[in-house]
């Protein structure tokens, strides 16, 4: 009796992606201290800002309010120039800006005249760089960059090769004269984290990984034709080739979107061998991935502290969105979430340019909304606001400058 042959196929299972950032434990002999267990956790955050279109709708959102109408100064001229690459101070506020809010920190590149007494600042992308363990009175002494960490057969227990890693000395000033270049990293506070800081939405990465799985069973869905509503079963008992190419012809014949709704025709020599064809019922996945995309909504956006959908010009089934309400979550926004980000960009900055100007004085441009429907430009400096011109009033719904 001839053996019978089957034929399986492998079910591809979901494994929940681990987000992994402690950094409290940390190798001795390590010459730099991984961020994240697999030393890519900034590539992680850069990924989910790709791939889920409502992170990166809040994040986009949240910058451009850090923005705003950008930097001043008591002197426009301090701000033309921070670097020989021909980049205005504006040009570095808006990339530390981005990853102030993506990363949780941003970093400057300090490079000092040849007599000390002036200095440029050029930006550092906040995931290259890999701290140095701290000293013994808990200072971190430098940091390790590159923008190779992916490779991870190269970095394995802190093992690379120097010339694609470079070393920068902490920030010191008083320490210019034998440390021409230093970097400036900024640190927050964050419980158990001793190297790294975090974006303030990091309790909210899982579901911005399920905001991208959504994406991938709707995209893959119609790639795919929909969900698969027929069972195919032959009886043919050929070969592993012969049963593969049946396959590829099963599928280049009505898998995909062009082949959807097509008609299934087969001709077989015998109906003993005839393939039985079962139709599969819909189990309503469809609409429970909608529920799932509702929710993820709903927690994303708290995360980034958006009280309302409306200021990233989303329109939720129901809501009447009225003027009043856009008005307060537009007030809200920029008073809990857009000026503690000025203010610690704007701390930082002046405090570097004023080792060339020891009286500037810097603020961010901001436009705010008034009930009435007339718009304010404010200078934001120091925590306080200063009303600098009045718009003419408008009859038209207001923008939102976010």
């Amino acid at each position: 009796m001839a053996k019978k042959k089957f034929t399986f196929k492998t079910i591809e299972t979901s494994k929940l992606r681990k987000f992994s950032y402690d950094d409290s434990k940390v190798q001795k002999d390590s010459k730099f201290v991984k961020n994240g267990a697999n030393n890519l956790f900034p590539q992680d955050i850069i990924e989910m800002y790709n791939r889920s279109s409502v992170n990166a709708a809040a994040i986009n959102a949240i910058v451009e309010g850090i923005i705003g109408q950008g930097l001043t100064s008591n002197e426009d001229l301090y701000l033309e120039r921070a670097n020989s690459n021909g980049e205005s101070w504006n040009d570095l506020f808006a990339k530390a800006a981005m990853d102030y809010k993506l990363q949780g920190s941003f970093a400057f590149e300090i490079v000092y005249s040849k007599d000390r007494t002036k200095l440029e600042a050029y930006h550092i992308d906040y995931s290259y760089i890999r701290a140095e363990e701290k000293d013994t009175r808990g200072y971190i002494p430098g940091y390790f960059i590159s923008s190779r960490w992916d490779q991870k057969a190269r970095f394995n227990n802190n093992v690379y090769e120097e010339q694609d890693v470079e070393y920068l000395p902490s920030y010191n000033t008083r320490k210019r004269t034998e440390q021409a270049r230093q970097i400036y990293v900024h640190q927050s506070y964050r419980p158990g984290q001793e190297y790294y800081s975090l974006p303030d939405y990091v309790a909210a990465l899982r579901i911005i990984d399920l905001d991208t799985s959504i994406d991938d069973f709707h995209a893959h869905n119609i790639k795919n034709g929909l969900a698969p509503s027929l069972s195919i079963t032959t009886f043919t008992g050929g070969s592993d080739e012969q049963l593969r190419e049946i396959e590829e012809q099963l599928n280049a014949s009505y898998g995909g979107t062009s082949n959807a709704g097509s008609l299934v025709y087969m001709d077989v020599q015998d109906k003993e061998v005839a393939p039985v064809i079962t139709p599969i019922p819909q189990n309503g996945t469809d609409t429970y991935y909608t529920t799932i995309n509702d929710l993820v909504m709903q927690k994303i956006l708290p995360s980034h502290r958006i009280t309302s959908p409306m200021l990233l010009g989303i329109k939720e089934p129901g809501q009447l969105g009225g003027r009043t309400e856009l008005l307060d979550a537009h007030l809200l926004f920029l008073n809990l979430v857009i000026e503690p980000y000025q203010q610690e960009l704007l701390k930082t900055i002046e405090g570097i340019m004023s080792f060339m100007y020891p009286d500037i004085i810097l603020g961010v441009e901001q436009k705010r909304l008034l009930e009435d429907g007339e718009q304010d430009k404010e200078i934001i400096v120091d925590g306080d606001t200063t009303t600098t011109e009045e718009s003419e009033v408008t009859d038209q719904q207001p923008e939102l400058i976010a």
